[in-house]
């Protein structure tokens, strides 16, 4: 007979650093009654010496009762694959990851997010990736002519990275982006200022969105643009859009990219599985990670969702 597997009742905070939102994890977690563990997925093993194959340091064999997947470090294509196996052992399992494996590799790589956005009918600018320069020059030589396109790093984030291409001269060399071109046409807006929105979903629930503001075309709050309040019809708009984006890419919780182009049109940019709320937190009146922590610890416990208010 096959020996148990033992289950912690701690939950498992995974992060390449406990950073600030790591911090609000494990304090809104406590408030809740429920111990956490921080640790960084390349610190936790596979080991068959345990009945579960997986060896968390602290837990010795044992799982944790849920993970949140708060970031992943970068690195090699092997180390990143071991990583991903690790979170795909434990769904295996029958421990709640949050988000999963497969979401996260749908999110990391915006060709596939693009895939699933379009492959679902959401509206999201016309995108091409392929390999090699001379594919890459074929793209822009028949695109250009209909307007600029944007070139992102494959798995960047935060603006990093990002270059405006108007024709094949523009185009890095193939070193510079590891020969893989992924290029998105640039969505014209109004401005400057320029501004998108960044829409926070948690366990189908929209904890709140924020607009960015820059005085450039790149909107990412790292590169300093500023959070705003979204009000009004608009945010009906973008609350729908980013469920539905969420839905298809199968994320727990997300932060959702959207553009409104000039004529009004929304159109979804990215779905980010790792998302920072530093810069959302401070036009929103709840607390986010209260609210990922209470929807984690009703999943784990549904009785308390069901019992009422004293």
């Amino acid at each position: 007979m096959a020996e148990q597997i033992a289950i912690s009742d701690k939950i498992l905070i995974v992060s390449d650093k406990p950073d600030g939102q790591v911090k609000q994890l494990r304090r809104s977690f406590r408030e809740l009654g429920s111990e956490t563990l921080f640790c960084p997925l390349a610190d936790i093993a596979f080991d068959t010496r345990y009945p579960s194959g997986i060896d968390i340091p602290a837990l010795e064999g044992a799982l944790p009762a849920g993970v949140i997947v708060r970031s992943i470090s970068g690195g090699t294509f092997e180390a990143v694959t071991r990583r991903l196996g690790i979170l795909h052992a434990l769904t295996h399992l029958g421990v709640p990851v949050w988000n999963s494996a497969k979401a996260i590799e749908r999110c990391v790589d915006k060709s596939t997010t693009t895939f699933f956005l379009a492959n679902a009918g959401i509206p999201t600018p016309q995108t091409f990736a392929v390999e090699g320069p001379d594919n890459a020059k074929t793209i822009v030589e028949r695109e250009a002519s209909h307007g600029p396109l944007v070139l992102k790093p494959l798995f960047g984030s935060q603006g990093r990275g990002i270059r405006l291409i108007r024709s094949i001269e523009d185009l890095p060399d193939p070193d510079d982006v590891d020969n893989v071109y992924y290029l998105q046409r640039l969505v014209v807006r109004n401005g400057p200022p320029y501004r998108d929105y960044r829409i926070f979903v948690s366990n189908g629930e929209i904890l709140g969105m924020m607009g960015r503001c820059a005085d450039g075309w790149i909107t990412n709050i790292a590169r300093g643009a500023k959070a705003e309040s979204v009000a009004g019809p608009l945010r009906q708009k973008l609350e729908e859009l980013a469920l539905a984006a969420t839905s298809a890419i199968g994320t727990d919780f997300a932060g959702i990219d959207i553009v409104q182009g000039c004529e009004g049109n929304l159109l979804v940019l990215e779905v980010n599985s790792m998302p920072a709320w530093t810069g959302l937190q401070s036009v929103v009146p709840v607390r986010i990670s209260d609210c990922i922590a209470r929807a984690m610890v009703e999943l784990l416990n549904p009785d308390i969702k069901e019992r009422p208010a004293a």
